[in-house]
């Protein structure tokens, strides 16, 4: 789904400076049985998009944020839901962090800034959203100069 829609939503927010790019939690789902590697790909089929977009300024593409999610905390009301998805979780941060310096982006592991919910183990607190926020806002300080 994501990838149908990405262009027109770049599009009808250009001109772009920077896109914040951080997904693959819900791919952890045990429906979609799928390895983090077919994750990691989904994530660099929408950097294809954007690299290729004219929503940035004078027509080029905007730059680009890639983060990598925090690791699942240990599961409990989701656990059935996203069976083996902690696992899976810790390996976000090598293979985004891979994606990130093949692409040459810049990059940052969220489950280096914050930690996921004791409550879900899925989502992050308000105190830890500031966190990763302040961190976000000071690398896209360091792109946009």
């Amino acid at each position: 789904m994501g990838k149908r829609h990405l262009l027109p939503c770049l599009l009808s927010h250009a001109p772009l400076d920077v896109v914040i790019l951080m997904l693959g939690t819900n791919d952890l789902k045990k429906r979609y049985s799928a390895a983090t590697t077919d994750i990691a790909q989904g994530a660099s089929s929408l950097l294809d998009i954007i690299a290729t977009s004219d929503a940035g300024r004078d027509g080029k593409p905007p730059a680009v944020l890639l983060v990598a999610p925090p690791p699942l905390a240990k599961l409990s009301g989701f656990a059935p839901m996203f069976e083996g998805g902690r696992e899976k979780s810790r390996s976000f941060s090598t293979l985004y962090s891979q994606l990130a310096a093949a692409r040459g982006c810049p990059f940052i592991d969220a489950g280096a800034v914050v930690r996921s919910s004791d409550r879900d183990a899925i989502h992050i607190e308000a105190s830890e959203h500031r966190k990763l926020g302040e961190a976000i806002a000071r690398e896209v300080r360091k792109i946009l100069g």
